[in-house]
């Protein structure tokens, strides 16, 4: 597993406890998806869906879209652990809920890891 493989299944699991801290929400049933199984995979069982999840609604009705996995798979540094369809239903998504993906993009790359710089693209 490289650096961005791991950073991506931490951020999954800080961002369960981010939202419970912040919006007091509990994504219980993700949770015991990244646990069982690591949260790349969680992240494409969701992208599958041919709909939002539940707890993406929760997230869009609290306004906090930038804590979805959708937001998280159209990262820069996480590029390449998703396909190009994977990354295009996650933005199709995110758009369809008024979310502003390039103003996230943007503002996230103000604080992008450091070990994403001079990653492969």
């Amino acid at each position: 597993m490289d650096e961005a493989e791991r950073a991506f299944h931490r951020d999954m699991v800080n961002g369960g406890e981010v939202l419970k801290r912040e919006i007091g929400y509990s994504p219980t049933r993700f949770n015991q998806m990244v646990a069982r199984h690591g949260g790349i995979a969680a992240a494409r069982v969701l992208l599958r869906g041919p709909d939002a999840s539940d707890g993406f609604t929760t997230l869009w009705e609290h306004r906090r879209l930038d804590r979805s996995v959708e937001a998280y798979v159209l990262l820069p540094w996480y590029e390449n652990l998703f396909t190009e369809e994977e990354r295009r239903v996650a933005k199709e998504r995110l758009q369809q809920h008024g979310f502003d993906v390039l103003g996230f993009l943007r503002a996230a790359e103000q604080s992008a890891p450091p070990w994403s710089e001079g990653r492969d693209k």
